[in-house]
């Protein structure tokens, strides 16, 4: 739980938009893989099935209608780069989260399978046939998603007026 935790977290905060849920979804990701351990045939593949799990976790949950669609948790809040270099100034450091920032609240605002392929591709760094094993789709299909979804997430960063 140490070593992955925080990194599904930020997977299911990325996919389901409110950080109580992805901390339920991340919960629940645990208390499965407790209970079917004895099924991961590849313990060298453990991040990959965790990975798997929470994203269906995320899934179940868009799926399910609820009050949380009526009464949105508030103040998500969500940090992407874990790797700044602290020997850089303290406005570099800021400039960077805050475009990390509004990296994350510009995905939010994309639909859930564009979200989905782009989590896993870029804040995962997963190859295009690996995504589409996991999401059991083709890889056309996981292509088109990517393209589309850059596209959108541009233009919502373009209409906000943040820039890459």
């Amino acid at each position: 739980m140490n070593e992955y935790g925080d990194m599904l977290l930020r997977t299911a905060s990325l996919l389901l938009k409110d950080r109580q849920s992805a901390e339920e979804a991340v919960q629940d990701t645990f208390i499965q893989a407790y209970a079917k351990m004895s099924q991961l045939q590849e313990p060298d593949r453990l991040k990959a099935w965790l990975i798997r799990i929470v994203v269906n976790r995320c899934r179940m949950r868009q799926r399910t209608w609820s009050w949380r669609n009526i009464f949105p948790a508030g103040g998500s809040e969500l940090q992407i780069n874990e790797d700044a270099d602290f020997t850089a100034g303290a406005e570099e450091l800021f400039m960077v989260e805050w475009h990390n920032v509004r990296l994350a609240e510009s995905l939010k605002n994309l639909d859930y399978l564009y979200r989905e392929c782009l989590t896993l591709y870029y804040f995962h760094e997963m190859s295009i046939r690996e995504i589409s094993e996991q999401l059991n789709t083709s890889e056309n299909t996981i292509k088109s998603r990517l393209a589309r979804g850059r596209t959108l997430l541009k233009k919502i960063l373009v209409k906000e007026g943040h820039f890459l």
